[in-house]
Order: C-alpha cells, then sequence, then structure tokens
C-alpha cells in the first residue's frame, strides 16, 4: 500500500513516461497528413508510403520481447532513456533525408527506439499500482500519448503548408530529447520495498526459461490474434489512408482532413477515458473487447458497402472508429492478467509484439491494395481502392473476433479475490 507521497511521486513518474510518448503517437501518425506531400517530394507511390509507414512498426515489433527482457533485468528507466536516443537518431535521419532508403532507415529507428514507451509505462504501472487499476492507468497513458496523434494532425498540416513538414519534425526531435532527459531524472523502477529491487539478476538460461513460460501460455494465441489486427486495422486507417482518402475521394484540402483527423484524436482521447474503467464497470475485459472491435468491423463494412458514401457519413466513420478503437485496450489488459508478476515486462512485451507487427503488416499490405487500382487522369486513387480496402478490414477484424471468442475471460473481481487470498 502506497503512502500519500509514494503514491503522488508515482503519478508524476507516470506521467513524465506518457507525456515522453507523446513523441511516439506523432511520429508514427504523421503520415496521415504528410503522405501525400512524401510522395510528392520523394517520388514514391502508395505501395512505398505503406511500407515506409509500417516501417516505424516492423522496428517497432523488432524491440518487443528484447526491451521486455531489459526491463525485466535492468528497469524502465535506463532501458526507456537508452532506447529513446535511438528514436532521437531515427527522427534526425527522417528529418535529413532526401531519398526513399533513408527515409526508411530513419522510420525504422523511429520505431524500434520509441517501442519502448507503452510497455515501459505498463510495466511501472504493474510495479507501483494495484492490478485492478492497470486498464484505467494504461488508458490514461494512452490518452495522453494521443496528444502527440493531435499535433500529427491540423497542427502539423498548418506547420507543412508554411515552414514544411521537416522543420516540424525537427521540433519534435527537440521535444524527444527533452522528454528523455526528464525520464532520466525522475522515472524510479519500482516503489521503495518492491521485490523487484531486491532482485537476483536473472542467468541468461532464467531468461530463455521465463520467455518459455510467456508463450506457453495457453491463452496466448487467442489473445495474440486480436491483438495482431485490431489495432493495425484502426492505425490503417487513423494513421495512413484517412487523410488521403478524405483528399482524393471528397476533395478536402489538407487543413479540412486534418480537422477530421484531430477530431478522430479527440474522440479516441474520450474514448480511452471512457471504456478504460469498464473492466471494473461490468466485471470483463473479454465482453468489451468483442463488442467494440465488431462494433468498428461494422463501421468499416458500411463504407466498404457504400457507393459514393456523403462526406458525413465518411466522416463519422472515421471519428466513430476513433471513438470505439480504445476497445483494444482491454485485449492488453486481459494478456497481462494471464502472466505472474515476475513475467510481466516479457509478457506485456510479447503481446505488444503482435499489435505492432499485426500495423507493420496491414500497412504495408494496405499500399499494395489502393496500388493496385490504377489513377484516376487527375492522379489521384478511385473510390473502389478505399473501399476495398475498408472491406479487407472488416473481413479481418471478424475473423480476428471469432479467434479470440475461444480465450478465457479474466475478471477483475477473480484477481482482487486472488490478490485478498495470497
Amino acid at each position: 500500500m502506497l503512502t500519500p507521497t509514494l503514491r503522488r511521486q508515482a503519478i508524476v513518474i507516470v506521467a513524465t513516461l506518457a507525456t515522453a510518448y507523446v513523441a511516439s503517437h506523432f511520429f508514427r501518425a504523421a503520415n496521415a497528413t504528410i503522405g501525400l506531400d512524401l510522395m510528392r517530394d520523394i517520388g514514391i507511390g502508395p505501395e512505398a508510403l505503406g511500407a515506409l509507414t509500417g516501417a516505424f512498426f516492423f522496428g517497432f515489433s523488432a524491440m518487443q520481447i528484447p526491451c521486455g527482457i531489459l526491463f525485466d533485468r535492468y528497469g524502465p528507466r535506463r532501458t526507456v532513456f537508452a532506447m529513446l536516443l535511438i528514436a532521437i537518431a531515427g527522427g534526425t535521419v527522417f528529418t535529413l533525408a532526401r531519398d526513399p532508403t533513408t527515409l526508411l532507415v530513419g522510420r525504422a529507428l523511429m520505431g524500434a527506439g520509441f517501442g519502448v514507451m507503452l510497455i515501459g509505462s505498463m510495466v511501472v504501472i504493474s510495479r507501483w499500482f494495484p492490478s485492478d487499476r492497470f486498464a484505467t492507468l494504461s488508458s490514461m497513458v494512452l490518452s495522453i500519448g494521443l496528444v502527440g496523434n493531435l499535433i500529427a494532425t491540423t497542427p502539423l498540416a498548418l506547420a507543412s503548408e508554411t515552414v514544411g513538414w521537416r522543420t516540424a519534425f525537427a521540433g519534435m526531435v527537440v521535444f524527444t530529447a527533452i522528454a528523455a532527459i526528464a525520464v532520466w531524472l525522475i522515472v524510479r523502477d519500482a516503489p521503495p520495498g518492491h521485490p523487484f529491487l531486491a532482485r537476483e539478476r536473472e542467468s541468461i538460461a532464467s531468461v530463455a526459461r521465463g520467455l518459455t513460460e510467456v508463450f506457453r501460455n495457453p491463452q496466448l494465441p487467442f489473445i495474440m490474434a486480436l491483438n495482431f489486427c485490431n489495432y493495425a486495422c484502426t492505425f490503417t486507417i487513423q494513421g495512413l489512408w484517412g487523410g488521403p482518402y478524405l483528399q482524393e475521394v471528397h476533395g478536402l484540402t489538407k487543413t479540412a482532413f486534418g480537422n477530421v483527423l484531430l477530431a478522430a484524436v479527440v474522440a479516441y482521447m474520450i474514448g480511452q477515458l471512457v471504456i478504460g474503467p469498464l473492466d471494473r464497470v461490468f466485471d470483463t475485459r473479454k465482453r468489451i473487447a468483442i463488442i467494440g472491435t465488431l462494433v468498428i468491423a461494422g463501421m468499416n463494412a458500411v463504407m466498404a458497402l457504400t457507393p459514393a458514401p456523403p462526406l458525413w457519413l465518411a466522416v463519422g466513420v472515421i471519428v466513430g472508429i476513433g471513438l470505439i478503437s480504445p476497445s483494444s485496450t482491454m485485449v492488453l489488459a486481459h494478456g497481462r492478467a494471464t502472466f505472474a508478476d515476475r513475467l510481466v515486462g516479457r509478457g506485456i512485451a510479447t503481446l505488444n509484439t503482435s499489435v505492432m507487427l499485426g500495423v507493420a503488416c496491414m500497412q504495408s499490405v494496405s499500399g499494395f491494395i489502393i496500388g493496385a487500382f490504377e489513377r484516376l487522369p487527375g492522379g489521384a486513387r478511385p473510390e473502389i481502392a478505399y473501399r476495398t480496402l475498408f472491406g479487407v478490414l472488416a473481413v479481418v477484424l471478424v475473423v480476428a473476433v471469432a479467434v479470440y471468442s475461444r480465450s478465457k475471460d479474466i475478471r477483475p473481481s477473480d484477481e482482487l479475490k486472488a490478490r485478498a487470498a495470497a
């Protein structure tokens, strides 16, 4: 039980990590706003843009399990600080890049460096707060991090039109450097007296046994199936093709579609705050995740099956997906509850690997889906290209729910009873 002083310290620590997480969300989402600029300035097509955007998440996913091991071995403070230095290097490379290969390297480095942020925050939450607060506090971290998505919408659109996207990116690289310093100065791995602080450093063999234990978790395949697809399908629209769709199909200006993406991010933030505590309200995580995912699949299906949808419908779906997509947090909370505390770093890292690998794959595939259709005389992609993408996303989500439905729900009330009995 934390004293009032330690509780305040814990809140400051989590807030510091969440603030650093802002940069991760900015860089991952920025291509939805500047994607057409990149295609024009660097001379690439939609397939290359999809691969370029996905590179962030390939780098991100590649570092999840290694960072989970580092969290359990060295702690979040040192791990997050070191990896943020890599993210800073990646942001600098991307900002200065003049060719597709250098852009790709910069995006991959950014993804690898920022790959620690969410897991680091969740590990700190797990060690400083009771387990029944995990979903709520994780949602708060995600909500603060989404400020980065907000900056990547209308503000980035305005900045790119006035000073250029490179100058805007340089400013966020500086912000990331300041955030890294704050993490080093403020973050602490665990409260006084926590077993992590008195641990014996694991041997390589022990680390391997821990990973084996994680992978043998019988619930893991079912949970990872929805983890792989849920956020991936949402972010393919919110973080890549939402802006080009609104510009090419509905004729919106960069600032106008930036405002729509801004509204979607605000809806996402509201959704995080509303959906995050629902597991304790309804005493379930699995059902919330399933219902939320099916709603998102339904909205994608509407866009796929509606020829020439009015602008209000397109905007409503994009914003609505933002509002409901925080239901994916319940899948992570569900997965975290299946792991023992000593495996929390590796367990959450494994779950987050499936999330980010899913985004990387889906965004790369989406570029080929859009690129499979011939351009219109003016150079824009036809509406059917985007409708096909919406349809694919709907089908993927329904299949993922079918697999996830085989998992066993772990209720917050069960965790409280287990802790009381311990």
